[in-house]
């Protein structure tokens, strides 16, 4: 995982950190750990191999007794307290963090890089979901989701979070997360989403919320040179369940992050290393103490993610005599360790007004089921019929 050879980071003229991470970012992207399935056995070797380098530790146990760790980074007087696989099946956040974490090893040597480190501490939880991961579902082991518990505290994973919590007092609050394919901002896919949760039914703006949207929108100024247009800003929507706003109404600064599509990013491998260029970003925003002028007006002028996209849209086809297009979306199954993409028909409506992150236009032609039948939503279509000619609807 770690490389001998040292990168004389600070030679580069007018680059801050996050650039010259993301100038080179395959030197520090951890190859072991790809794809969209990841389980404490994959990250655990991982884990180990950063101990030298970072204080690792056991900080409880899941419903199944797997170990949950984390990872402390820095010495620094600015506690920010960030943890991942919340919801067990969302791992790009998971990757993120590995990558940066082997950057961090790598630099901490090197002058900009020690004093870095030097003005902030990170308390990570790289899988606070052990059991759901596992099993690539969102819920951990007993169908409960742990963003939905921050105040009944039902499940030991959700009382390990609240622990570390209590015990650090984190000066900030990071909650990852990956978001659905669905999510788009003016035609584009939402990549990346981003949210200074509320923390009352009023959507009050204090100087709380104003600490995170600050950092957001430094975030979002630098993305905007990487993916123009592929920022987006997630519903604020109060909910005292969910653990951003459970913290945030506690008087922390907390901000969520949404990793979301990329074009033909599947695997959110593209996805994790722009997730990871901007978790870095945001640490030198909080640790910089800037406060961004017209931080309000800045953050909301970031487009509000959109349920607008489908997987693949296939245009002017007809359908038993009726001229539509058919929206086709991919379910996620793990076999054999694998995730493999199923393509089920969603919706089918004249004139969509959703986008594809694939579109194919059938020029009138008729569509069937692979069987000849009429299509239906919810059919599996691995293969449909266009004019009796088969069309293979291609899986990432």
């Amino acid at each position: 995982m770690f490389t001998d050879v040292t990168l004389r980071l600070f030679t580069f003229v007018n680059m801050n950190l996050a650039d010259i991470f993301l100038d080179n970012y395959s030197r520090f992207r951890v190859d072991e750990i790809t794809g969209r399935f990841l389980s404490f056995q994959h990250l655990d070797p991982i884990l180990n191999q950063l101990a030298p380098h970072f204080k690792v530790a056991e900080v409880g146990r899941s419903f199944l007794n797997v170990p949950i760790k984390s990872i402390q980074v820095g010495s620094g007087p600015i506690k920010i307290l960030a943890w991942s696989q919340m919801h067990g099946n969302e791992t790009t956040t998971t990757k993120g963090v590995l990558d940066l974490l082997q950057f961090f090893a790598e630099i901490k040597e090197e002058a900009d890089g020690a004093e870095l480190l030097t003005k902030f501490s990170l308390l990570l939880i790289p899988m606070l979901n052990p059991d759901g991961a596992a099993r690539y579902t969102r819920e951990n082991v007993n169908k409960i989701d742990l963003n939905r518990d921050a105040q009944l505290l039902r499940e030991p994973e959700s009382k390990v979070l609240r622990a570390c919590f209590e015990n650090f007092r984190p000066d900030y609050c990071l909650n990852l997360h990956d978001q659905r394919t669905i999510f788009g901002v003016d035609g584009k896919p939402a990549t990346l989403s981003f949210l200074a949760p509320s923390m009352d039914e009023s959507r009050t703006v204090n100087d709380v919320r104003e600490k995170a949207m600050s950092v957001i929108v430094g975030m979002n100024r630098a993305l905007q040179g990487k993916i123009p247009g592929q920022v987006g800003r997630f519903d604020d929507s109060y909910n005292i369940n969910c653990t951003g706003d459970y913290f945030q109404t506690l008087k922390v600064p907390t901000i969520l992050f949404e990793c979301g599509h990329f074009s033909k990013d599947y695997q959110r491998e593209k996805t994790r290393e722009l997730f990871a260029y901007s978790l870095l970003v945001g640490l030198e925003e909080i640790v910089s103490g800037r406060k961004n002028a017209k931080v309000k007006d800045e953050y909301f002028s970031i487009p509000e993610n959109q349920k607008n996209f489908y997987d693949i849209i296939l245009r002017n086809g007809v359908v038993a005599g009726e001229k539509v297009d058919v929206a086709v979306q991919y379910t996620e199954i793990m076999k054999a360790g694998e995730i493999n993409f199923v393509p089920k028909v969603q919706t089918m409506a004249p004139n969509l007004s959703s986008f594809g992150h694939e579109e194919i236009n059938c020029h009138g032609g008729v569509l069937k089921n692979v069987t000849g039948g009429e299509l239906s939503e919810n059919d599996i279509v691995e293969v449909i019929l266009l004019n009796k000619e088969k069309l293979s609807i291609k899986t990432p």
